[in-house]
């Protein structure tokens, strides 16, 4: 009895230490390759958010046609090889989604699709379309895991935590905080109760630290956070600041976030998506360089941003460049683009946040980096890695305090305002079902 209880523990330590070999292999591959993606990313949003606004309305549009026919003309529902065929009825442009429904089970990831997502990633994103670079991270990276743990029965048995380790390291590398990459990937998997167990927490933060490795290393510059320098002037203030940001910022991305899973679930042919959801983009572009600058209507939202740091715009200016970002997203995803939407949550947030701040009293700086880990929190539904962020970014204390604070504020104002939102939809169903009969 003896022995067979000591062995107990020998093996799982056994265990563990194959789940960190695995995730610091996956954590490599992962974190070098969607390093090597997004910097071809950069490259492209910068190019184009630097061009005349013909380019920046024209640009964007053909990308979301390219990336329209890679994955519906391209991919196939059936009959060809595994590689460009699709599950039926999958929402081919929803990369999220697949990381999320093979959480727990990373085996089930269809890597083989990642080279024809890879070209729609490249063609939405690069061109200057209103979608961001994390989901890309993220899916390439467990893409990359799980095809280096599909080599064989030996293999396969690193595939999970290596696949897991990928994704926390593209997005770490992406975002130069390591437990955003850990908590971006763990959060993601509780969507479909993935376990929060010792491997998956292992391998998760290896991977997030071998990620934010490879970005220290390299100095990299994949993506700007605005970093708070004034605090709020007392406790009180900080309190007032965190409920007003919070609950403007939580409520905005919140409903933004509706918009957009509509509009990615929409069912409409893609020749319909693409003609009205690029007309849609094109419309709010031509708005947003109107009252923003070409700048501020290429990329996922970047551009907005460094126009308000550079300008000191009224509040109402500022609301109808964070909406119009809003609906670029929106008309983005319904046109078909293959992207993410956590950097555009991030600009929306921030803009919301600056709104609010001269009647709060406070810098904009505090304001946008508030607001922005509200967007991630009240939009994208990821509190814990809005925390992580926010810990991440650093700052004086109690700006950090505030911060923190926002997240959990921005986090009950989304999910109060999707409840209300959905009891609305639920009383107006039966009113069309009446009035249609």
């Amino acid at each position: 009895m003896k022995d067979t209880a000591s062995a107990g523990p020998d093996s799982r330590w056994l265990k563990l230490c194959s789940v960190a070999l695995s995730a610091l292999l996956g954590g490599l591959v992962g974190g070098f390759f969607v390093v090597a993606v997004t910097l071809v990313l950069k490259a492209g949003m910068d190019f184009v958010s630097g061009q005349s606004l013909g380019v920046v309305l024209v640009v964007p549009l053909l990308g979301l046609t390219l990336a329209v026919l890679v994955l519906e003309g391209f991919g196939k529902s059936e009959g060809a090889g595994a590689w460009r065929t699709f599950a039926p009825g999958a929402v081919r442009a929803d990369i999220s989604a697949d990381v999320v429904d093979s959480a727990g089970q990373e085996e089930r990831l269809p890597w083989r699709l990642a080279p024809i997502r890879l070209l729609a990633i490249l063609a939405t994103v690069a061109s200057g379309g209103a979608m961001g670079t994390e989901a890309p991270a993220a899916y390439l990276g467990v893409a990359a895991g799980a095809a280096l743990g599909d080599r064989g029965r030996w293999w396969r048995q690193l595939l999970r935590p290596a696949a897991l380790a990928g994704g926390a390291a593209g997005v770490a590398a992406l975002m130069g905080i390591p437990l955003v990459g850990t908590a971006f990937m763990l959060e993601l998997g509780r969507r479909r109760s993935a376990p929060l167990s010792a491997e998956r927490v292992t391998a998760a933060l290896i991977g997030g630290f071998v990620g934010w490795a490879i970005n220290a290393i390299y100095k990299l510059n994949l993506i700007r956070l605005v970093v708070p320098k004034e605090p709020p002037d007392t406790f009180a203030h900080a309190a007032i600041t965190a409920l007003v940001i919070g609950a403007v910022s939580g409520a905005i991305s919140a409903l933004a976030a509706s918009a957009v899973y509509r509009a990615k679930t929409w069912q409409a042919s893609p020749i319909v998506r693409l003609a009205l959801g690029g007309a849609a983009a094109v419309a709010t572009a031509l708005l947003l360089a109107r009252i923003a600058g070409p700048s501020a209507a290429a990329g996922p939202g970047g551009g907005a941003i460094l126009w308000a740091e550079s300008v000191d715009a009224l509040p109402l200016t500022l609301l109808a460049v964070c909406l119009l970002r809003a609906a670029a997203t929106t008309a983005a995803v319904a046109a078909g683009g293959c992207g993410g939407v956590f950097v555009p949550f991030l600009a929306i947030g921030d803009l919301a946040g600056r709104v609010v701040a001269p009647g709060l009293g406070v810098g904009n700086d505090l304001a946008g980096a508030a607001g922005a880990a509200g967007g991630i929190a009240g939009g994208y539904h990821l509190p814990i890695t809005a925390l992580a962020m926010v810990l991440g970014d650093g700052g004086p204390p109690l700006a950090t305090l505030t911060c923190l604070a926002t997240v959990a504020i921005a986090y009950l104002a989304g999910a109060v305002v999707e409840s209300g939102f959905d009891r609305l939809k639920q009383r107006l169903l039966p009113a069309r079902h009446a009035s249609a009969h």
